[in-house]
């Protein structure tokens, strides 16, 4: 699948993958950021995301396709590849695929086991929003209060409402797709091991990365670096920008 991207600076590559219902657009001040320090810098739409095509089959094998097509399409050499929770999980299933691909790994608040569905309220909040009636953003936003009590986690899908076409609003991602397919983007990464130097960034408030999984990274990646991000949540690197870049540029600059 050809992905939607945007692209900043030149120099090595580096790939961003961003996480469930994100798009690439979530990532433009970070990739500047990086694009100013002579990375030529990527962020990707993932299928079902935001301008990439939509499609039936979604899973992660089929997302370490789409990039890997990507590099290929783009003739990258020694690509770093950067991943936040699910575009994380793309990247660890992109090494486990196409080992020596990669010169580096970023994996932002993510593990590599199988999680318990958690999302719930979010897709029940999605699924209520009917756009045959609802034409404005504010009334969207009064059906998922209804689900959904928290402010930020509100707004970051909000972003995604565009006009499909003339009055008719839409949500960005295959809602449909991700809703039946969901328990897919839950499974754990198959086991392997990878020479790859690689960095695992959590956020010290997260439960996204326990001790068991660290472990595990250490079984996986025996050339891997654990930074806690203090006061980060889940979303770390929106909650924490600055002291987010400055572990990654730390990293793929040494």
């Amino acid at each position: 699948m050809k992905l939607a991207y945007r692209e900043y600076g030149a120099g090595q590559p580096l790939i961003i993958l961003h996480g469930l219902f994100g798009q690439s657009d979530n990532w433009n001040t970070l990739a500047k950021q990086f694009a100013e320090k002579n990375f030529r810098v990527f962020t990707l739409d993932q299928r079902n995301h935001g301008l990439s095509p939509h499609s039936d089959v979604w899973n992660y094998e089929v997302m370490a396709d789409d990039v890997m097509e990507f590099i290929k399409d783009h003739n990258l050499q020694n690509p770093i590849l950067l991943g936040h929770s699910m575009g994380a999980k793309t990247v660890m299933f992109f090494e486990n695929k196409f080992p020596n691909v990669a010169s580096k790994l970023i994996i932002a608040d993510m593990s590599a086991r199988e999680y318990p569905p958690h999302h719930a309220n979010v897709l029940d909040a999605l699924n209520a929003v009917d756009f045959s009636t609802i034409k404005t953003r504010k009334e969207a936003e009064a059906v998922m209060n209804e689900h959904i009590s928290d402010f930020g986690t509100k707004q970051f899908l909000l972003k995604n409402i565009y006009w499909k076409e003339n009055e008719v609003m839409d949500w960005r991602f295959n809602l449909n797709v991700i809703s039946k397919n969901y328990d897919d983007i839950l499974v754990a990464v198959p086991p392997y091991t990878s020479q790859t130097e690689t960095l695992i960034i959590k956020g010290e408030k997260s439960h996204y990365v326990e001790q068991n999984d660290v472990q595990d990274f250490a079984t996986r990646f025996p050339n891997f670096k654990l930074v806690v991000i203090n006061g980060a949540g889940h979303w770390v690197h929106a909650e924490k920008p600055k002291e987010f870049f400055e572990v990654v540029l730390s990293f793929i600059t040494t």
